[in-house]
């Protein structure tokens, strides 16, 4: 049985409703109109009787009938002489039913000195057979009808909820171990956008997931590794009496070790200060005005450094509706690892620039460039010689997901160096905006 509160029974019912007035409705106006059009057509044909017999009959006084075998006969019409009817002034017409036959009766002024009135009287009792006749037609026709548009309307509710229905199973279906795309081809196009909102949702649970467990396996390690060799050495140091130097010696690299975990910590806290982070309402902004505002700071991040930040920010203006704290850490995280990689007297450079699908700011650097064969998406991934924990570009890859925006690590072709990008499609298919 189907609840109430379904929403095939709930389209099922005012789709029949609609439906059953709209024919109803349609059938009283068809109705109306043919017998409005019969009558119409009978009164004229007694007007113009009327008008005839008034110039023609000669006089007839109150009561008298004009018997006539034209009249009877060939017209069908029986003509009575009655004295005036209290407030009738003009033409006016009367039924009435008699002996189960039905009568229209036409009043019209004859002797104006007399005061009298021509009482036309015609049987139209065949007229109204064949209008109830049609109105037992329409009847029948709208109960013939009313069970057509139960059946087309149990299809139809049954078609436009199959979709859902589906949706809804393959939703019921899903955990984390079998989390498969919904099929948007095989969707009619109104349900399009909310397939590929779903997908988008199923791609930022995949990737939370397999983050979550990388990020676990690879706290574990990094923080097992460093207190394991803190352990030895309080081990080793504990074996034998040694000079006070040499236990300050192991103090002190007890104390960079603790120092290095915390940093980690510091890291691991910012994931869960950034999953935070993402259900922070989007905003409306300009992104190139944004990105200036940020290239000021970054400038002097960069002549700290020794290095020089240029920017080529195109087009003049863009607006758009994004998380700005996401953002945030994502060009940040590009720009600190620019500064990080590239030699002193380098250049970085931070340009926009918009594609037919979007917008695409990228971080270009002077620096060593990259391993391309590593994940560097995965927490704990490091590459090169510098220092940090592998964190940074795990977080961007998080914030980038959470936004419907994509990242990407790649070499520079012209010469040494790395090009971080982003990519803002038009329409970010972020859950929140």
């Amino acid at each position: 049985m189907l609840s109430s509160q379904s929403l095939r029974v709930k389209l099922l019912w005012r789709l029949i409703i609609a439906s059953a007035i709209l024919i109803a409705l349609f059938s009283t106006l068809v109705y109306g109109f043919i017998k409005k059009s019969l009558y119409e057509e009978i009164q004229d044909q007694l007007i113009k009787q009327a008008r005839f017999i008034s110039s023609t009959v000669p006089t007839y006084h109150t009561g008298e009938k004009i018997d006539s075998f034209y009249l009877k006969k060939t017209l069908d019409i029986s003509v009575t002489i009655v004295p005036k009817p209290p407030f009738i002034n003009d033409a006016t017409f009367q039924e009435y039913t008699k002996n189960r036959k039905k009568y229209l009766v036409l009043l019209y002024p004859y002797n104006f000195k007399e005061q009298t009135f021509l009482r036309i009287e015609k049987d139209i009792s065949s007229i109204d057979k064949i209008l109830h006749k049609l109105y037992k037609i329409i009847i029948f026709t709208n109960i013939l009808a009313f069970a057509f548009i139960i059946i087309y309307a149990a299809f139809l509710s049954n078609y436009l909820t199959k979709y859902i229905t589906n949706l809804n199973k393959k939703l019921t279906s899903l955990n984390e171990h079998m989390l498969k795309p919904i099929k948007v081809k095989d969707l009619p196009e109104e349900f399009q956008p909310l397939a590929q909102a779903i997908n988008m949702l199923i791609n930022r649970i995949q990737t939370f997931v397999k983050y979550q467990k990388e990020l676990f396996i690879g706290i574990a390690h990094e923080l097992k590794t460093p207190l394991a060799v803190m352990k030895l050495k309080n081990e080793v140091t504990l074996i034998k009496k040694r000079s006070p130097e040499e236990y300050i010696e192991t103090i002190k690299l007890n104390i960079k070790t603790i120092n290095e975990m915390n940093k980690m910590i510091e890291n691991i806290l910012k994931i869960g200060r950034q999953e935070g982070d993402q259900f922070e309402p989007p905003v409306q902004l300009d992104l190139i005005e944004y990105l200036k505002e940020k290239s000021k700071n970054y400038q002097l991040l960069t002549q700290s450094e020794g290095k020089k930040l240029i920017t080529d920010l195109q087009p003049a203006s863009y607006t758009t509706t994004i998380q700005p704290t996401l953002l945030n850490h994502i060009i940040q995280n590009f720009v600190q690892n620019a500064i990080k990689f590239t030699p002193k007297g380098g250049k970085i450079l931070l340009k926009s620039y918009p594609t037919t699908k979007g917008i695409k700011i990228e971080v270009i650097d002077e620096g060593p460039g990259i391993n391309e064969n590593l994940d560097l998406f995965a927490p704990f991934k490091r590459d090169g010689k510098k220092g940090g924990v592998g964190l940074g570009l795990f977080l961007a890859k998080s914030a980038a997901d959470a936004m419907g925006a994509t990242i990407t690590i790649k070499n520079r072709e012209d010469k040494k160096g790395t090009i971080a990008s982003l990519f803002i499609p038009n329409q970010l298919a972020c859950p929140l905006c």
